[in-house]
This record gives C-alpha cells, structure tokens and sequence, in this order.
C-alpha cells in the first residue's frame, strides 16, 4: 500500500516539475519602434482678388480690387506725301551783285547781278531766256539777257547778268525768265547786296548741275 502511494505522488512531482529548480520571470515584451504617421497635406486654393480680414467695430474692412489693364488702340500718322509739280517751274535766286566800268561797250559803270535758276517742275525747259532789268537802266548792255539751250528737270544753273546803270547808285533790279514752257514771275529787289568775295567761279556759269539744297 505504501508502495502504490509513493508511486503516486512521484508521478504528480514529476508531472509539475519542468527542469527549472527557481522559476525564471516572464521576459519584457520585445520593443517595437514606433511607426510615424504619415502627414497629410491639403492644398489651399488661392483666390485672386479678395483679401479675407477680420472685422474690427469702428474700422473699416480692407477690400482688395482686381485691376484689368485695358489696351486703347492708337493708330499711327501716315505721314503725307507731297507731289512734285508736273507743270513747269522754276526757283528764281539773285545771290547778289557787284559794279564794274564798262570801257568795251563805253558804258562807264554797269550793275554784274549773278543769279541762279533752279528747274524744280516736271518739264524740261527749254530755249530759256534770263534778262536783268535795272530801274536806272541807261543804255542796254549786250549781256543783260543770256539764252539757256535746255535746263533738265532736277537741274540749277548760275548765270551773271549785266545792265548799265547810274554811277554809284543802288539800283532796284528785277530778272524776268522765258522759256518755250511759258513765261515766269519776275524776281526783284529794292537793292542788290554786294556779293563780295561770293563771286561765282565764270568757269561753271551757264552750266547746268543738280540741284544744291
């Protein structure tokens, strides 16, 4: 009997044993490292043209307003073009005047007037007569007239004209041109100015050339 007893609570010692004499304590949970939450980021719609602020009693609320440029259309000047005469024409210009003694023709003193002619019409002039007329004209010089065979359209040409005249006195003068495209107002002056040393050179008289602005 004592046998089947001993037998009995070997078998329940050995059942509860587990091989440890002390009992380890439970081990610490194993550490997880904590998981970030992810951010969010919502976009924040941008409104043009108004401005939010907080209202204040006694002050007014800012208010913001959209300027829209505005485009006015401006038209350019065209600038307007000036024909040229297709008629005859003519430019009429006494550079001046000098005296000199006339012992050839036995005239005594003569008034030399030098004087440019510039073709500014559409025609050809042609068979152009230039004669000077002194208002104390005396006997008529064999120069005061000078005869042109042709002044071309875009041409000038100087010519020097003689009339007798008073012994030093200023004399009223005036140029009258003719040609076969018809006869021009006369030019004139009260007193032809003293050329000086302008005297143009006689070898480029009655010469036709371009025009000089």
């Amino acid at each position: 009997m004592q046998k089947i007893t001993l037998s009995i609570l070997l078998t329940l010692l050995l059942s509860s044993c587990n091989g440890w004499i002390i009992q380890p304590l439970p081990g610490p949970t194993p550490f997880l490292p904590s998981t970030p939450t992810p951010s969010i980021f919502t976009p924040t719609p941008v409104v043009i043209g108004v401005t939010s602020a907080s209202v204040t009693p006694g002050i007014a609320t800012p208010t913001a307003t959209t300027i829209i440029p505005t485009y006015t259309e401006t038209s350019l000047p065209v600038p307007s073009l000036t024909s040229s005469p297709t008629g005859p024409a003519i430019s009429i210009k006494v550079l001046g005047c000098n005296t000199s003694i006339d012992i050839t023709h036995s005239m005594g003193e003569v008034t030399n007037a030098f004087v440019t002619l510039k073709n500014i019409g559409g025609l050809e002039l042609r068979n152009t007569k230039v004669t000077l007329f002194a208002l104390d004209e005396g006997r008529e010089h064999p120069d005061k007239t000078v005869e042109l065979t042709s002044l071309p359209v875009g041409y000038q040409v100087t010519v020097k004209l003689t009339a007798d005249s008073t012994y030093k006195q200023e004399s009223a003068i005036q140029v009258e041109v003719i040609s076969n495209q018809g006869t021009f107002p006369r030019e004139g002056l009260a007193s032809c100015r003293d050329i000086g040393i302008l005297v143009p050179n006689p070898s480029a008289l009655n010469t036709p050339i371009p025009n000089v602005p």
